[in-house]
């Protein structure tokens, strides 16, 4: 293998390995407050149905005919005061959000079952963005292509052109760090930003504490349903970038089931990371890694003397996963309250 061959390959690792880690982190603060989410997913797509299709409405023509015919919508305001894509992020925040209240009012004023609860979600997702984006753009459940200003474009950062000469060092920098987009860049600032409210913030300390002994946190005068609907209130917020990216940014557009099954990924991740941040950036950073080698088959057939199918790549972080759960490469504990309704006593 070719180190332009490997600088193309981390690239591609970067950008698949995006929206996993914004996924990740969201279920991350999530499960640490003891709400288990599997609607991830469905977050993920509504997300990304939202912000390709306010994307495409802003960017489009100065008055826009709704398909049924009741009305028009004049949006040359909302194109004159930001850009389509800002639109379509925000929009992408805000249907992500209504599902993570959904799931919230579910699984913490009404006690229902969490992992039901997500799994529906995802089903209402899969079927209720389909039917949205044909009734809105008659495409066959898609969002027209985007461009230009309603895609969130590379950013090239400085000296990446300078230093492009330089030995190794050059090389990676301009091709590998350098040219993503802006959501890419502030995915790995969550990261940070994570670790420090987790770790060195009193919100931080409650919300952990929450997810182990609810109780104790509810002797202490702190309030567990506040801690826990503003942890899926994170979760939402972060799920909403996480569709948004991959409509404007990581893709042109909306598409049918066009997560893929990202959120089970992200959770998969999340379990090998043993709910730790930094953990979970390299975790979601291997099976980008895996995805992106299992798109290039040329460098598996480079480096192993058979032929590998690239179902079998895409599989391995799995693999990894349920070797973590069996406890061959530690064990992976989730918070003790996880999946427990709270019910204060009187």
């Amino acid at each position: 293998m070719d180190l332009n061959t490997l600088l193309q390959l981390l690239d591609s690792t970067i950008r698949l390995a995006t929206p996993l880690l914004l996924a990740c982190i969201a279920g991350l603060y999530s499960e640490r407050a003891g709400i288990f989410d599997i609607g991830l997913e469905g977050k993920m797509l509504a997300a990304a149905m939202c912000s390709g299709a306010v994307s495409a409405l802003v960017a489009a023509s100065t008055v826009w005919q709704i398909p049924l015919g009741l009305f028009t919508l004049d949006l040359t305001w909302a194109r004159d005061l930001l850009p389509p894509v800002i639109w379509g992020l925000l929009a992408g925040i805000l249907g992500s959000l209504i599902f993570a209240l959904i799931h919230g009012v579910t699984s913490i004023t009404f006690r229902g079952n969490q992992l039901i609860s997500g799994v529906a979600l995802n089903f209402v997702a899969s079927g209720l963005t389909v039917l949205v984006a044909q009734t809105l753009f008659r495409q066959g459940g898609r969002t027209p292509s985007l461009s230009g200003n309603a895609r969130f474009a590379p950013i090239e950062l400085p000296f990446a052109q300078a230093l492009s000469d330089v030995p190794l060092i050059g090389p990676f920098y301009a091709e590998v760090v350098s040219g993503h987009s802006a959501l890419v860049y502030a995915a790995f600032a969550i990261v940070a930003l994570t670790w420090w409210v987790l770790y060195r913030t009193r919100f931080g300390l409650r919300l952990r504490a929450v997810g182990e002994n609810p109780a104790a946190v509810d002797t202490a005068g702190v309030s567990v349903t506040r801690l826990r609907y503003s942890a899926v209130m994170i979760t939402g917020v972060l799920c909403g970038i996480a569709g948004a990216y991959m409509a404007t940014a990581l893709q042109a557009g909306f598409g049918k089931e066009m997560t893929a099954g990202r959120g089970y990924i992200a959770l998969a991740a999340l379990i090998f990371a043993k709910w730790r941040p930094v953990a979970a950036m390299w975790a979601c950073l291997l099976f980008g890694f895996f995805q992106a080698l299992a798109l290039r088959p040329d460098v598996v057939a480079n480096v192993v003397p058979f032929r590998v199918p690239g179902s079998f790549i895409e599989a391995l972080p799995y693999i990894l996963t349920v070797l973590v759960l069996a406890g061959f490469v530690g064990k992976a504990i989730p918070p003790r309250a996880g999946g427990e309704p709270y019910v204060k006593e009187r």
